[in-house]
């Protein structure tokens, strides 16, 4: 008589920066092993089985009709930012039947209404545009921060590309056409360092500013809010800011970093005003409240 097998687990392939904990998923449903991206782990063979572009995080899941402990066990590979976001939301709520254990709770993040979808999509589209993406910013760190990593990065590719050669490796030609784009890629970027647009670039994230406040669409969490504040911590690293910055501090940073005179609209009422109390409110930029807003969160101080 066999032994039935255990539930499989989901695996979360991640990089410390790049992971959230809102949904309350249990240690038991969920394994996490972290990617090194500033080591360029994310272009090695292995990681490339499960991810062809080299994305992280990357969530490897059991198929739907899988999960009986007594049935061989099929997985998929979700790469996609934003689908593995909708999928972790979706697949643990009060209505979900994928079996979860953890007894946190587990409230959905997507908007309830079309107003709110239609402005969340918004916001993830900018997030996700690679035009915006923080790593862009780097070129203002470049001696400090984004050289090193980046020559790391060309050197786990150029290491991988001579393993193949001498044939200590054997992988198919589409993988080692995706490392010699990479490996060009890289190698512009370290060309290009002095010639970055900021202003430029502000413009074109000035969607991701523009939220009601104090989260991205007003006084509840949502799953823009997820990408949100991921996209926002990036930015306050690379101007130097730490994750216990106060709000208003971490985003004076930013604005520092940035110069020619930046500064975020301070548009956002800290307090409501009240006839019983001497109080009143304090205008602040809406990312600063944001920031001091998800500090407060468990899965803020659980990534941090």
């Amino acid at each position: 008589m066999s032994t039935p097998s255990v539930i499989p687990k989901a695996v979360l392939y991640y990089s410390p920066h790049s992971v959230w904990y809102e949904k309350g998923y249990g240690e038991d449903e969920v394994d996490l092993k972290v990617v090194d991206i500033d080591k360029g782990e994310e272009f090695s063979p292995t990681f490339l089985r499960l991810s062809p572009k080299a994305m992280v995080p990357t969530l490897v899941v059991p198929l739907r009709g899988s999960l009986a402990s007594d049935v061989a066990s099929r997985f998929k590979a979700i790469s996609d930012t934003k689908a593995l976001i909708e999928f972790l939301d979706k697949s643990r709520s009060a209505t979900s039947h994928t079996h979860t254990t953890s007894t946190a709770p587990a409230p959905s993040l997507s908007p309830a209404t079309v107003a709110f979808a239609s402005a969340s999509s918004k916001i993830i589209g900018a997030i996700q545009a690679d035009e915006v993406s923080p790593d862009h910013l780097q070129h203002l760190n470049a001696r400090d921060q984004a050289f090193p990593i980046l020559e790391s990065r060309r050197a786990a590719i150029v290491g991988y590309l001579a393993e193949c050669e001498n044939e200590s490796i054997r992988m198919s030609e589409k993988t080692k056409a995706f490392w010699q784009e990479r490996k060009i890629e890289v190698e512009m970027t370290l060309s290009i360092f002095n010639g970055h647009d900021v202003d430029g670039y502000l413009a074109r994230s000035k969607e991701m500013w523009e939220l009601i406040g104090p989260y991205a669409l007003g006084d509840q969490v949502s799953i823009a809010d997820i990408h949100l504040s991921a996209w926002l911590s990036h930015l306050v690293r690379l101007a130097g800011g730490s994750p216990s910055d106060d709000g208003d501090v971490a985003i004076k940073k930013v604005e520092k970093h940035i110069g020619n005179g930046f500064v975020f609209p301070e548009d956002f009422l800290s307090s409501a005003f009240s006839p019983f109390t001497e109080e009143k409110p304090v205008a602040r930029s809406k990312l600063a409240a944001f920031w001091d807003a998800m500090k407060t969160r468990s899965s803020w101080k659980r990534v941090y």
